[in-house]
């Protein structure tokens, strides 16, 4: 018995020293890994000796549809510290180099400790190429401070800032959103530096230094093994023709408004103009948010992008679309006429007009016959085929949905807004259920009432009646990295809309007539000679002001090259401002000059603030 338990005791503190000798030896194979095999521990450790420098990439670059350079880089530099370094010393040189007051020096100190006292961040960002060169001889008397560099967008031309857009620091959001970002780095803001900023944006790499106790740089740690290079980011095509783009801030010059321009066969963004505009290299540099502070406060809104955030009732420019729907409803044939008699009068209900003749669709369109489409849009709404007005109208807005209305489009143009198509039960709510039929809603017929479009939205209708029935989504972005086929995947498909394409042909007709027809046409005057012009006038109502010029256009007439929608607020009708405008921008396109100087003179000369020449 006593023999027995000596064994088991034996056995036990034999088992106890073979686990404490086999624990020994883990400990010291490790600790031998850690002191000579592996030097990343090393690394770990002498962090207070080293400094961890990233490499920012080059931004890719951007280029118009013909090859034109629009945004590119040059070289720009942070002043950086780390507060754990710096020691007690003389800062007026410092502050004299850099520009700013003691008080600032500390107060700009005082923040970097509050973020980390071992981790670097930005002291001084965008500093001048000149003051760099200052710096790099006086820094090794600052410990804890180096230069680190970056680029900064540079643009060829002063346009195109709502559609480029700009670049600003990353926020907590977008730190918290891509482990990519850290503090001080910075990220598309707006345009397509947003909507591409993944590709953009390109591949951060570091570099490691060996640093002495003057603050100077005394090579690569470990021969650069931690090391990594920067991949720069992939370079992005537009879609936009640069000289029509000028051209069109140009015309706008001085008004509030906007131009949108589709190429219809592919839904390429020729040109997208808001306006007032504003220098794109106002939003770079130091001076950057002084300037964005101060586009933020003028009046005029010139951040506000009109072309794809704005949202107007389309006025008469609707009404190809009220022919179409009531043509596919069959309530209206091309011949069906209708006498204008100065207006509609219903049941109490009067909508002026300013002929006295009848009108079949073609020469309804031509005239832009306000009481031809108040009869179309309520034989639409009071078709026998439906139960109630209600049925008949939520057929009339699937048809506008088919045209991209009341929905965004899907572009790649940032911010953009869906503009506003009631549905019934919006009615519904205000007359009660079964309580409003069509004439209720009549304000409808003529592109007014509750209606909310945008540019884009009118210039997409506009292209989908040039393709007789279908359209590709508008976007800005042709190429990345020298690859189509993304955008293809992502644009390239066909929107039909449910009309029979016999119908547009009846509505192009008499869109030809409204700038190429003889008396009444409503655009008459500003017809191109050698190029056969589709559009179709229209003065959206504006409860604020004076009303708002629209136009909408394409051509040639058959096989076009360009679609347009053009709106000058507080300007009156649509052939005072918006249809001249309109053809210029066609002819410029299509042609590369201007034939009637007298008429882009008097687009010049206008004014915006009161619609009135100067």
């Amino acid at each position: 018995m006593v023999s027995g338990i000596k064994d088991i005791y034996s056995n036990r503190k034999f088992f106890f020293f073979a686990t404490l000798f086999l624990v020994t030896m883990i400990l010291l194979i490790k600790l031998f890994i850690i002191q000579v095999v592996d030097s990343s521990y090393k690394l770990s450790a002498e962090n207070n000796v080293l400094r961890q420098v990233t490499q920012y990439p080059a931004r890719g670059l951007i280029y118009d549809r013909n090859g034109d350079l629009l945004v590119y880089n040059q070289a720009a530099y942070d002043l950086m510290v780390i507060p754990g370094q710096t020691i007690e010393t003389d800062t007026m040189l410092l502050c004299t180099i850099l520009d700013i007051t003691k008080e600032s020096f500390l107060e700009r100190l005082s923040s970097a400790r509050d973020y980390s006292l071992y981790a670097p961040s930005v002291f001084l960002k965008m500093v001048s190429s000149e003051t760099y060169a200052q710096l790099q001889e006086i820094l090794y008397k600052y410990p804890g401070f180096y230069v680190q560099r970056r680029t900064l967008r540079s643009y060829s031309y002063p346009v195109a800032a709502h559609v480029l857009g700009y670049v600003s620091e990353v926020g907590a959001n977008d730190i918290e959103s891509d482990s990519y970002y850290k503090m001080g780095d910075y990220i598309g803001a707006s345009g397509i530096e947003a909507a591409y900023e993944t590709e953009l944006r390109g591949k951060k790499g570091l570099n490691i230094l060996l640093v002495d106790v003057h603050n100077r740089i005394k090579g690569s740690y470990q021969n650069g093994r931690y090391d990594s290079v920067p991949e720069p980011g992939n370079d992005v095509v537009l879609t936009l023709d640069i000289e029509l783009q000028k051209y069109g801030e140009k015309l706008l010059k001085n008004k509030n408004g906007s131009i949108v321009a589709i190429e219809p066969s592919t839904g390429e963004l020729l040109a997208l103009v808001s306006a007032p505009n504003y220098d794109p290299s106002l939003l770079i540099g130091r001076i950057r948010s002084d300037n964005f502070r101060a586009l933020q406060r003028d009046t005029l809104e010139p951040l506000f992008n009109r072309a794809v955030m704005a949202s107007y009732p389309p006025g008469s420019t609707f009404k190809p679309v009220n022919g179409l729907i009531a043509l596919q409803e069959g309530v209206i044939s091309r011949g069906y006429e209708y006498f204008c008699d100065n207006g509609y009068y219903a049941r109490g209900i009067f909508v002026s007009c300013h002929h006295f003749r009848a009108f079949n669709l073609p020469e309804a369109i031509m005239t832009s016959c306000n009481a031809y489409f108040c009869n179309a849009f309520r034989r639409t709404l009071e078709n026998s085929k439906y139960e109630t007005t209600a049925d008949a109208f939520n057929k009339w807005r699937s048809y506008l949905t088919q045209f991209g209305f009341g929905s965004k489009l899907g572009s790649d143009i940032k911010n953009e807004l869906p503009g506003f198509v009631p549905q019934s039960s919006y009615y519904d709510r205000y007359y009660g259920e079964g309580r409003w039929k069509a004439l209720t809603v009549l304000s409808l017929a003529i592109g007014q009432g509750e209606l909310g479009t945008t540019p884009l939205q009118m210039a997409n209708m506009t292209a989908a009646i040039a393709n007789r029935g279908y359209y590709y989504t508008p976007h800005i972005a042709r190429s990345v990295d020298g690859n189509e086929d993304n955008i293809i995947r992502l644009f390239g498909q066909k929107q039909v809309v449910d009309i029979d394409s016999a119908h547009f042909e009846v509505i192009v007709e008499g869109m030809k007539a409204v700038v190429n027809g003889t008396e009444g046409a409503t655009a008459r005057w500003v017809a191109l000679k050698d190029i056969e012009v589709c559009g179709k006038t229209g003065t959206a109502e504006n409860p604020h002001g004076p009303d708002h010029s629209v136009f909408i256009a394409f051509a040639p007439a058959d096989d076009p090259r360009i679609a347009i929608a053009v709106y000058v607020e507080n300007s009156g009708f649509g052939s005072t401002f918006a249809a001249p405008a309109a053809t210029l921008m066609i002819e410029k396109y299509l042609t590369g000059k201007i034939s009637k100087q007298w008429l882009e003179n008097y687009i010049l000369r206008t004014d915006n603030s009161s619609g009135e020449k100067n």
